[in-house]
């Protein structure tokens, strides 16, 4: 979508997998998971010109609360000073 003055840019979910292979990392770990999910969201904003900066919505699902703490400290070095607005949902399964 292209607006007036600026250019807004909709990413889809993203998965802890490598966006050339569509392969999941092999971790199961929610902070090695959530540093490659936000690895591929970094990427894929500065591909379209953009910076972490510019991130103003974030949707996170998880499939266990107590991994909820970990995934939004690690979510946070990489949107350091950054304050989208943020929705967190747990859920029974994630599909792929």
């Amino acid at each position: 979508v292209v607006t007036r003055g600026g250019t807004t840019v909709y990413l889809r979910g993203q998965c802890p997998q490598d966006l050339d292979t569509a392969e999941n990392i092999d971790s199961h770990d929610p902070v090695e998971q959530t540093h490659k999910v936000m690895q591929n969201i970094r990427q894929l904003i500065e591909e379209c010109g953009g910076t972490m900066e510019h991130l103003v919505k974030v949707v996170v699902y998880i499939t266990d609360v107590r991994h909820r703490e970990a995934v939004y400290r690690t979510m946070g070095e990489y949107i350091k000073g950054v304050h989208p607005v943020s929705t967190g949902l747990v859920v029974q399964a994630l599909a792929r």
